[in-house]
């Protein structure tokens, strides 16, 4: 998050309300090969939101020099927190792993 925020300034970008992410962005194909390496499990629309409003503050925070902090990204994660969502029902099944072989 924070390489790509980064980018985002070092283009000249200033407003981060400009920042868009759709489902086909670097970042997202960057996400998903890290975390669902197999493409097992379908990215959901929330996941694109989050990820775009996470870049946002990540985009803020070094915009207005936080980094330089030692804590600076835990006020981005409490962000973050609340945009949560459930755990689907079938990620807690004992059985899941084998589900998606």
């Amino acid at each position: 998050m924070e390489k790509y925020a980064r980018q985002h300034l070092s283009e000249g970008q200033k407003n981060p309300d400009e920042i868009n992410v759709n489902m086909e962005a670097e970042i997202i194909r960057a996400l998903n090969l890290h975390y669902n390496r197999n493409n097992h499990l379908e990215i959901p629309e929330h996941f694109r939101y989050v990820v775009e409003q996470t870049l946002k503050e990540f985009f803020k925070a070094i915009q207005e020099q936080k980094d330089s902090e030692q804590s600076w990204k835990k006020a981005i994660y409490k962000v973050i927190a609340r945009l949560d969502e459930q755990v689907p029902e079938y990620f807690k099944s004992p059985t899941f792993l084998e589900q998606l072989e």
